[in-house]
């Protein structure tokens, strides 16, 4: 890993969410399955599902996004902090670099070499031992901001964007979602998207599942081998949540967070939630990572607005323990 190894604002600091105490590496899943509130909620006319609560490994962040799990430690975009950072299962935080225009979906080449989505210049930059270099300009396909993306086993990234400016109150309109190879290559994936968000691939590579924020649904296609999408289906469509990020886990069911709500949600094929688990306010984004794959990361956020998160860094990253491991890509 290039980047820079300097540690993160004394501010953040790793703690339980309600009690205070500190957590450490050795106790953390002894810590949380000896706080953790269950209860049965009923929904969705299915099986009622099971709900928990979270802990809190990291505060102290403007808004972080795009979890990702490698090498030992949680990969971040603190977006509004304009920086990528990392973080390991003690809570301690380092900073990668800086990405001026907002950081946002992180991926890997074959080689190891971090990708970035760099969201207001609309570009895909890569990390290199000199810093960081343009990938691809998506400006031809992504009208506004660019947003979430996930990159494949081949080093292929599909990335979204915002399709409009929606905190200006603009009109929504749907927006479609990028392919762009390793070697700088851009061309439309799928398009008639309505906010194309969060994105995983399945274990085989055969299947993509992307959140339409918009829609509050999760929308499936078949990939070819040369990565084109085909076979677009309706994978879920969610009630009274707003799919944010996703990930994938070894079941083959799909961690949504939602910022409305509070939640993270945990969803089969055709809808059915078999699990929820209840944060500190709003989830941004969520990420299957640590030894066994089998604690859930969630980035939270009080605001969206990005002079608000700078003077008030409330945001976090928020963890629980789950059953079944993470899968796929990312």
């Amino acid at each position: 890993m290039v980047g820079c190894a300097r540690p993160c604002a004394p501010a953040i600091r790793c703690r339980r969410a309600a009690a205070g105490a500190v957590i450490g590496s050795p106790s953390l899943n002894a810590v949380s399955k000896g706080r953790r509130r269950e209860t049965i909620r009923a929904g969705g006319g299915y099986p009622a599902a099971m709900t928990k609560t979270t802990d809190v490994l990291l505060e102290g962040l403007a808004f972080a996004e795009g979890p990702r799990w490698r090498d030992g430690r949680l990969w971040f975009s603190d977006m509004h902090d304009h920086r990528v950072k990392t973080v390991d299962i003690d809570g301690r935080c380092e900073e990668v670099v800086v990405v001026e225009n907002d950081p946002s979906g992180l991926g890997w080449l074959p080689d190891g070499r971090l990708l970035v989505v760099s969201m207001r210049d609309r570009r895909l930059l890569r990390l290199d031992e000199d810093g960081l270099v343009p990938v691809a300009d998506l400006s031809d396909v992504a009208p506004y901001h660019c947003n979430d993306m996930v990159t494949d086993a081949q080093g292929r990234s599909y990335v979204g964007n915002f399709g409009f400016d929606f905190q200006a109150g603009e009109a929504p309109r749907t927006t479609a979602i990028a392919l762009v190879t390793p070697d700088g290559r851009v061309r439309v994936a799928a398009d008639d998207l309505a906010f194309p968000n969060g994105t995983v691939i399945s274990p085989d590579g055969r299947t993509l599942v992307v959140g339409e924020s918009f829609a509050a649904r999760l929308t499936a296609f078949d990939v070819a081998e040369d990565g084109s999408l085909s076979g677009r289906r309706v994978w879920a469509q969610l009630e009274k949540a707003v799919p944010d990020g996703i990930c994938l886990d070894a079941e083959g069911c799909i961690w949504v967070a939602s910022p409305v709500g509070g939640q993270v949600l945990r969803v089969r094929e055709g809808g059915q939630v078999t699990q929820r688990i209840s944060v500190s306010s709003q989830a941004i984004a969520c990420m299957l990572g640590g030894a066994k794959r089998t604690t859930l990361f969630v980035c939270t956020a009080e605001s969206l607005e990005a002079e608000e998160c700078r003077a008030k860094r409330s945001g976090r990253i928020e963890v629980a323990d789950v059953e079944v491991p993470g899968a796929g890509w990312p």
